[in-house]
């Protein structure tokens, strides 16, 4: 079966901190996948691996079938990619962002300006254009950074923390819309702090202090370690990683870490 991602055993070392270790997953086309983990665990460095914009420092992943560290201009050219900032241009208009992303994806002319009204419509946002981005709400913020990602039909779209700071309205209109683009097809790799969005998902990574612990469907994870939500589920996985951590073991008996 091809692959959407293929990871297996990244690392990522800045100097002698280790942000990522042995990350290892797959993920099937047209699936949803959460990542899940607290401020700092490495999902977002996890995430830009991903990307080709850090390069690995062990371990070998391939994203739609090309190589991170050899094809990482191939892979950006086919993914969409949203940041938890969303990267948007405050000073410009919502029709001027879409412009402006639409020529760094190539895109030129009449094909420009038919992805444009495909998005636009798409998103809902026919009667934000002419505002400027800075005179919108977060949850408008954000659908005009998801209209942009997908102004160039990715095969994929990652999302880095996308609804943080996003009113609960906005974050399940956000949510209905990822759902619908998986159902077209679209694979989707999506970091979250909310256990709610991470329960719809097709498959759930947990990540903590820079591991993938757990990899799973949510129902699944669940019922295999008897647990009724996933807060409960979460907490179970990094009760059972700290206990298997060998400097907790040395802390207990009394040595010292």
């Amino acid at each position: 079966m091809n692959l959407a991602i293929d990871c297996q055993g990244l690392v990522k070392r800045f100097g002698t901190y280790t942000a990522v270790q042995g990350v290892t997953f797959q993920l099937p086309p047209g699936a949803i996948m959460g990542f899940v983990g607290p401020n700092g665990a490495g999902k977002t460095t996890i995430i830009r691996m991903l990307c080709g914009v850090l390069v690995p420092t062990e371990g070998q992943a391939t994203v739609l079938g090309y190589d991170v560290l050899t094809q990482s201009e191939e892979i950006k050219q086919r993914i969409g990619y949203m940041s938890q900032k969303f990267s948007l241009y405050d000073d410009l208009t919502v029709s001027e962002n879409l412009n402006f992303y639409a020529g760094v994806y190539g895109l030129r002319g009449k094909i420009a300006r038919a992805e444009k009204l495909r998005v636009i419509e798409r998103i809902g946002l026919g009667e934000r254009t002419p505002q400027l981005v800075s005179s919108l709400s977060g949850g408008w913020k954000q659908r005009v950074a998801l209209a942009c990602a997908l102004l160039h039909n990715p095969q994929l779209l990652i999302l880095d923390e996308p609804t943080a700071g996003v009113d609960p309205v906005s974050r399940r209109v956000f949510w209905d819309l990822i759902h619908q683009l998986s159902k077209e097809g679209m694979t989707v790799l999506v970091s979250t702090h909310y256990m709610d969005e991470a329960s719809t998902c097709d498959y759930l990574g947990f990540v903590f202090y820079g591991r993938l612990i757990a990899v799973g469907s949510p129902e699944d994870m669940k019922k295999r370690e008897g647990k009724e939500n996933l807060d409960d589920l979460f907490i179970y996985y990094v009760e059972h990683e700290a206990s298997d951590d060998p400097r907790n073991r040395m802390i207990k008996k009394g040595g010292r870490g």
